[in-house]
């Protein structure tokens, strides 16, 4: 018994370390984080409406609307719509910047295209000026600084962008900020994923994207062989399958 103990011992120990480096393999070895800005770091949705309220009231909107609340309802709905015409390269962002408040205003039956410029103006300096990001945003980024070089990769307007992260402190935190503008391709199309991976040099299977959106974030870094997280705090059901999904940006920790 004592020899058969023996000599099942070698076994063992092997077996334990296939185990341990299958452990290991689960942890993939990521070099490159790529990361969107809005909704997944800078919150969007709560930074827009209190702009939107700002710009309610410097214009004097309630002549024209209620409340603050169906502005931003019939805002919210342009901007969309258009938003998805812009990432399909239907429409320039001068375009997109007052058209949206053109539409909302005519859902009224104001027709001044001169106050939507204006508008239209006054909410993208307001809205860059906000500053309400994500729980845990500057805790995890300060730990994934020392570990990786940290990007941003963004369909957003390039000097917009660039204000929201001074202003809200995060620009120390990324080597590269990638911007659709810039590159001339918005996400999911290929070549955006594909230019910023060149950029840094790495592989598809080295880099990760973390993002809000499954079709423009998620499916469109999978398309291109990179690995997903999927930031759902509003828990929403999706049949799509990314790599990894969190509903906090703490559990980042868990992944990387």
């Amino acid at each position: 018994m004592r020899a058969e103990s023996h000599e099942s011992f070698p076994i063992l120990i092997a077996f334990i370390i296939i185990i341990h480096l299958q452990k290991i393999d689960l942890l993939k070895a990521y070099k490159h984080i790529f990361f969107d800005l809005d909704r997944t770091l800078w919150d969007f949705d709560s930074n827009s409406r209190a702009a939107l309220i700002d710009v309610f009231e410097n214009h004097n909107l309630n002549r024209y609307f209620e409340s603050p609340e169906p502005f931003i309802l019939a805002y919210n709905k342009h901007n969309e719509l258009l938003w998805d015409h812009y990432r399909k390269g239907h429409i320039r962002k001068e375009h997109l910047r007052s058209l949206r408040f053109e539409l909302t205003l005519r859902d009224v039956e104001i027709v001044n295209n001169e106050l939507a410029i204006a508008i239209g103006e006054d909410y993208l300096q307001l809205s860059a000026g906000k500053t309400i990001l994500f729980p845990y945003t500057h805790e995890i980024l300060i730990y994934l600084q020392k570990k990786y070089p940290l990007y941003i990769l963004t369909n957003g307007f390039r000097e917009t962008q660039f204000s929201k992260m001074k202003i809200c402190d995060l620009s120390k935190y990324f080597h590269t900020v990638f911007t659709s503008e810039t590159i001339g391709f918005n996400k999911p199309h290929p070549k955006i994923f594909h230019w910023a991976m060149s950029s840094v040099n790495g592989k598809k299977e080295e880099c990760l994207m973390i993002g809000d959106d499954i079709e423009v974030d998620i499916l469109g870094a999978r398309n291109c062989g990179m690995d997903q997280v999927f930031f759902n705090p509003n828990k929403l059901i999706t049949r799509a399958k990314p790599t990894y999904e969190i509903e906090s940006l703490i559990e980042l920790k868990k992944i990387l």
